[in-house]
């Protein structure tokens, strides 16, 4: 099954997906939310069991956490996303902390690689947003080596981003035929994607804890630098704007564990580990 098997009259237009996602991620400044979330990919890398000296990917790489954990296990690293600015951040941490990595501009669902060219690949809440779900996975496991591993964190539909998303969606429907990225984040979505590519495939529920000062603080972070939620309110009238801030707080307090005035809300994820046939 791929991804662009949707019912007649509602296959989405890729190319126009692909513009709108980028434009997404390529506003605000997502590496402001997204190395507060590092420890995922320490995590992910010990799930892995990473190896010094083994090549690996890093696929949407965004600010670069899981590669530069990799990089911190002596890992050689290619970190890889099509927002030029993404990597600049990438590169500059790598920098402050003297971690030796590469970095090149790349689609997910076009990687400039070789097959079989690493022993690993990774992303951290990058994959799962690219519009052709089916094409991504399959150059995931193209560039993965037979016996390889394909490491992945991805958001599900029922913790707090999983939410989130569905939130927007009910004030701004997304395209016909444009499939969830919370998909990603189930274990029946991956066995489909990955299929006779996946000798096994491991999954383990975790939670990774969005911790502010309070839940208007979180929301005024996202709707500034986190650039689907900055698009999505720029997108809605100004009663839309409303209306999406009081359910996205609802949901914040929803799901706040703080026990005082601060926000910690717990996000479920899918840490998975693919081992490429």
């Amino acid at each position: 099954m791929t991804d662009t098997s949707t019912k007649l009259g509602t296959t989405p237009d890729m190319v126009a997906l692909k513009a709108r996602q980028h434009a997404a991620w390529s506003s605000g400044d997502y590496a402001l939310v997204g190395s507060t979330l590092q420890v995922v990919g320490e995590q992910l890398c010990e799930a892995m069991d990473l190896h010094a000296g083994q090549r690996v990917l890093d696929v949407a790489a965004g600010n670069g956490n899981v590669a530069l954990a990799a990089a911190r296990r002596w890992c050689d690293v290619v970190a890889t996303d099509y927002v030029p600015a993404l990597l600049d951040r990438a590169r500059a941490r790598a920098a402050a902390d003297g971690l030796a990595m590469a970095f090149q501009e790349a689609d997910a669902e076009d990687l400039p690689f070789p097959e079989a060219s690493f022993d690993a690949v990774v992303s951290t809440f990058g994959v799962m947003f690219t519009p052709d779900h089916g094409r991504a996975a399959a150059e995931l496991a193209r560039v993965c080596r037979p016996g390889g591993r394909i490491g992945l964190a991805n958001w599900t539909p029922d913790g707090f981003i999983g939410q989130v998303f569905k939130a927007i969606g009910a004030h701004l429907p997304p395209p016909a035929g444009a499939r969830s990225p919370a998909l990603w984040g189930t274990e029946a979505h991956l066995a489909a994607l990955f299929g006779d590519k996946a000798a096994r495939i491991e999954a383990t529920r975790r939670h990774f804890t969005f911790r502010y000062r309070s839940p208007a603080h979180l929301l005024e972070i996202f709707r500034t630098y986190y650039g689907p939620v900055l698009k999505a309110f720029a997108a809605l009238p100004a009663d839309g704007q409303a209306a999406l801030e009081r359910d996205l707080l609802a949901l914040a307090a929803r799901f706040n564990r703080s026990g005082d005035a601060t926000l910690a809300a717990p996000s479920e994820y899918l840490e998975v580990v693919v081992t490429r046939r």
